[in-house]
């Protein structure tokens, strides 16, 4: 099998007007379940009509395109269409918006290795990828989760290099097909008890595995996205104070 080499250029343009200044990027990939959350406390049922209303508020709004570069979508949203018939994907192009897709399933536990995670959805991404350009994708998001916990020493080794290896494969899928990826190693600050000086600590040698992959899979950083987690200390640290 043969693959073609990515524009980079292209790849380029995009990520640069992804971090348009003055711009944000609206995440609008809630999945079923979560769009229920959102839609349970105004006593709407969640089914696909209402979530396509619930996203249908968003991107008609009238000067969307002056304070967004680029929108996340669930992939049932794509082939959702607004109240006047326009594709969302068209919609949002239309008022200068870049349509992008988070890609990955999820995180399950990661088999060895007790209270640690691994991303989903690798399999199978090279089609998805191609499918999802063909279908006005731009850019896409793939999240991996890192738990610190001191006492059991996590992150493991294994479990930070497992999720660089699956961020740097993504990533190099997404460039191939024409899409810029975002990679998000989040280190979690909601849970744990661990002090600011250990969540650098634990940022920095995530990040350091991941961009190392990420240059051994070929991956062209000019046409990625970062996107890192606040680096905060644990909502369960004495001298935690960004609850407050």
């Amino acid at each position: 099998m043969t693959t073609s080499l990515p524009n980079t250029s292209a790849l380029n343009d995009i990520a640069r007007a992804l971090v348009a200044p003055r711009k944000g990027i609206l995440a609008a990939d809630e999945s079923v379940p979560t769009a229920g959350k959102r839609l349970a406390p105004v006593g709407l049922e969640n089914n696909e009509e209402n979530r396509r209303l619930y996203r249908d508020l968003f991107f008609t709004t009238k000067g969307i395109g002056d304070y967004l570069s680029g929108v996340i979508l669930f992939e049932e949203t794509i082939g959702h269409k607004a109240n006047d018939g326009t594709p969302f994907p068209q919609l949002l192009a239309e008022h200068g918006v870049i349509p992008g897709i988070k890609v990955d399933k999820g995180t399950v536990a990661l088999a060895g290795f007790a209270d640690e995670v691994i991303t989903e959805g690798i399999d199978g991404l090279r089609e998805r990828l191609q499918l999802f350009a063909k279908q006005g994708m731009k850019f896409a998001k793939w999240r991996a989760v890192i738990l610190i916990d001191e006492k059991k020493g996590l992150p493991s080794e294994p479990c930070m290099r497992s999720n660089a290896g699956l961020l740097a494969r993504y990533a190099a899928l997404c460039q191939e097909a024409g899409i810029v990826p975002i990679i998000e190693p989040e280190v979690l600050y909601d849970k744990g008890n661990h002090s600011i000086e250990v969540a650098e600590q634990v940022t920095t040698a995530v990040l350091e595995r991941v961009f190392e992959v990420v240059e051994a899979h070929r991956v062209d950083r000019s046409g990625l996205i970062l996107k890192t987690s606040m680096v905060l200390a644990a909502q369960g640290f004495d001298g935690a104070t960004w609850l407050r």
